[in-house]
């Protein structure tokens, strides 16, 4: 239906809605109707990437399974790319980080591609084997309902971006059935600020995609039901939170140093084949990384570890030795954050979220089993995966109320809680020391997008510096004699001026009251030049500089007007009248 019917059919109820429905009660339904869009969705994900998966290994003999893992991952990455560069264009934010930025300087609008681009990508790749999470789409694909159902509907900008943090709730709550676990990952990573009143929608949008998902979707990835737990393991937890924490700082650093790797590779489809040829090694050497991981994980929580070794060269040497299986279960821990780089980085699409779970159970299983070994304490192996699986996810997204909760709720209750903050807390402390950013913002923060910043760092993060460039001021030649000089004062309504040279360079400023007693000098009119009147700027801006340091730059230098400088060229001069008049614009809209 085009932009301006679908207007036009909804204006009549819209203006009934003004006339007879409060903005409270009507954010309310529109809450409602997002989070039933996004369980749908969630459920739609899930089950056909199950179905898909189930037919795929339908379709190929058992004694050649290990060779169509290899070959799998090639083939969901290329569609993916294929998909990528022929239906959208090439355009494919992946990950939680674009919405973020969306929120803080794109007014919470989330692109209509987004409402099928990760749904359909994430299928392709996941289904094939590739090495991610689907939450991370699945959330985004949340965000984009959120944002574009509140658009079509009238709702105001403050709302709007409530709207997104309810889609993105939404979808971890379809996916986990996890209601309360979706509202805090709203607030703990998508949303920088959040008073109580809002805490209802996000609650009731999460809760409706909860019913959505248990009504269609049967099960959710892991379940274990415990009753209670040793206080004299508490030092144990401890330790658990310790490694829990490392591999957080160790995952979030090898991610953005393959990140960086991928943006420098050049040719699309050789990274699809590279990508994708050492994906296949990795899974069949390792098979526990193809996919989501979360049969493993299963697998793990059901006291069945041997069986990570399953179809993999190693299976004939599990009975034999204990040390195999642990080397099996640390190589796939530490391989993971590579399989997941590699599949995003060569063209695919998921998220760290899933790998980060991955991880963690595997790191509970691991730090348990040897403390058994130890003979120091016996240590309940199933509580450590769990417990490992939220001390990383802590770490890795920054978002410890996250992991408490979601463990909590998919473990069938809160008998483990007291642990689940011990292990969270200390591996988010930690892990914040060395990392201050998750794997979510720490790209962000090198654009100048503070999130979850204070309010004031927030909203100069939404301004735009080359928005805010006044190009009125006259520039002048450095060959320029005194006299010309004279007559552009005359004219000028700045009493500055940059002095610019035939190729557009920047190469120094004339100030009005620097120059005042030369101008009186009528004798040297036509033997005085500029270049001889001229000063260095205090201080030049870039175009990727972040207004926070413009502004702090003018205080330190006292200064109420900086040139800015774009691909070596002069392009104006920045007033902080007109910083701190944008920036009470952008307060007023954040109050509306």
């Amino acid at each position: 239906m085009p932009k301006t019917l679908l207007h036009r059919t909804l204006s009549p109820l819209l203006l009934w809605r003004l006339r007879h429905v409060n903005d409270r009660v009507y954010l309310i339904l529109v809450s409602v109707l997002v989070g039933g869009l996004a369980g749908l969705a969630a459920v739609v994900l899930k089950t056909s990437v199950q179905k898909a998966q189930e037919l795929l290994y339908s379709w190929v003999p058992e004694q050649d399974r290990v060779f169509a893992l290899f070959l799998y991952p090639i083939i969901g990455i290329g569609l993916t790319v294929l998909f990528t560069r022929y239906v959208l264009n090439g355009a494919l934010s992946r990950g939680i980080g674009p919405i973020i930025y969306n929120i803080a300087r794109q007014g919470s609008i989330v692109p209509r591609s987004k409402l099928y681009s990760q749904l359909i990508t994430s299928f392709l790749t996941v289904t094939f084997g590739g090495s991610a999470g689907l939450e991370a789409p699945i959330s985004v694909t949340g965000s984009a309902l959120g944002s574009n159902v509140g658009r079509i509907l009238r709702v105001g900008r403050r709302e709007r971006r409530l709207l997104v943090g309810c889609g993105a709730a939404a979808g971890v709550a379809a996916i986990f059935n996890s209601p309360i676990a979706g509202v805090l990952f709203a607030v703990e990573v998508i949303l920088s600020e959040l008073s109580a009143p809002f805490f209802i929608p996000l609650l009731i949008s999460s809760a409706t995609a909860t019913v959505v998902s248990k009504s269609l979707y049967a099960g959710q990835p892991f379940v274990l039901i415990t009753t209670t737990w040793p206080v004299q393991a508490i030092p144990f937890y401890i330790v658990l939170g310790l490694m829990a924490a490392l591999l957080s700082v160790y995952m979030i650093r090898v991610y953005f140093l393959a990140d960086k790797y991928f943006e420098r590779q050049k040719g699309t489809f050789s990274k699809v084949l590279l990508g994708g040829l050492a994906l296949g090694i990795m899974v069949f050497v390792f098979p526990p990384l193809y996919g989501e991981g979360y049969n493993i994980v299963q697998l793990l929580l059901g006291g069945q570890p041997e069986r990570l070794t399953d179809g993999s060269v190693f299976s004939v040497y599990r009975d034999e030795n204990v040390w195999t299986l642990l080397l099996v279960a640390v190589a796939s821990m530490l391989l993971k954050v590579f399989a997941t780089c590699i599949t995003v980085g060569s063209g695919g699409n998921g998220g760290m979220f899933g790998s980060s779970l991955f991880a963690g159970a595997l790191v509970g299983f691991v730090t348990a089993r040897l403390i058994n070994l130890s003979g120091l304490y016996p240590i309940s192996e199933v509580h450590f995966i769990v417990l490992g699986m939220a001390g990383t996810l802590a770490g890795v997204i920054h978002a410890p109320l996250t992991a408490i909760f979601l463990i909590a709720e998919i473990t069938g209750g809160y008998a483990l809680f007291v642990p689940l903050m011990v292990v969270c807390s200390s591996s988010y402390l930690i892990t914040r020391y060395f990392e201050p950013y998750s794997v979510y913002t720490r790209k962000l923060v090198t654009r100048g997008v503070y999130m979850h910043a204070d309010r004031d760092r927030s909203l100069l993060a939404q301004l735009d510096p080359m928005s805010l460039v006044s190009r009125d001021f006259v520039a002048v030649s450095p060959d320029s004699t005194l006299g010309e000089l004279v007559m552009v004062f005359r004219h000028a309504t700045r009493n500055l001026f940059p002095v610019v040279d035939a190729e557009g360079r920047l190469a120094g400023i004339v100030a009005l009251d620097t120059v005042r007693d030369a101008l009186f000098d009528d004798e040297h009119y036509t033997t005085t030049k500029v270049r001889d009147l001229m000063t260095p700027p205090p201080a030049i801006v870039n175009p990727d500089d972040t207004m926070l340091d413009i502004l702090r730059c003018m205080e330190q230098l006292n200064a109420w007007a900086l040139p800015v400088v774009s691909n070596g060229r002069y392009a104006g001069f920045i007033l902080k009248s007109a910083i701190l008049a944008s920036y009470r614009r952008q307060l007023l809209k954040e109050t509306e």
